[in-house]
């Protein structure tokens, strides 16, 4: 590969931005520089592929987006069965005889702290 030498003019604003991001990496400017041009041709030749990709990236987005919906669904489902299951082990193991509309409420309200716990994050 042969390389070519050309000048470039920067305005004061491109040169503190290029000497800072060299100093950040610990690098020449020079080499800052080529990377910089580097990864200007890089987008400016691949811009067509960029709707492609952003339309691609979306539809991801989306598909997580609907399995984490899934996912929450499947979890309040959970958290659910195990309050039913403690407030129907507990009644059984105190003695009690409450009739299953007193237990299901107790279930939902505890469903309903735990929830409220979870969305505090505490």
């Amino acid at each position: 590969m042969s390389a070519v030498k050309l000048t470039i003019r920067l305005n004061s604003s491109q040169f503190r931005t290029l000497n800072s991001l060299a100093e950040q990496r610990q690098i020449p400017r020079y080499r800052m520089l080529r990377r910089i041009i580097n990864s200007g041709f890089s987008s400016t030749v691949g811009g067509a592929s960029v709707q492609s990709d952003i339309h691609e990236i979306a539809n991801e987005i989306a598909e997580y987006s609907a399995r984490l919906a899934e996912m929450d669904r499947v979890l309040d489902r959970t958290l659910f069965t195990a309050c039913a299951a403690y407030s129907y082990a507990r009644n059984s193991a105190l003695g009690m005889k409450r009739d299953d509309k007193k237990i299901a409420a107790e279930a939902l309200a505890a469903f309903k702290r735990q929830r409220a716990i979870a969305e505090d994050g505490s």
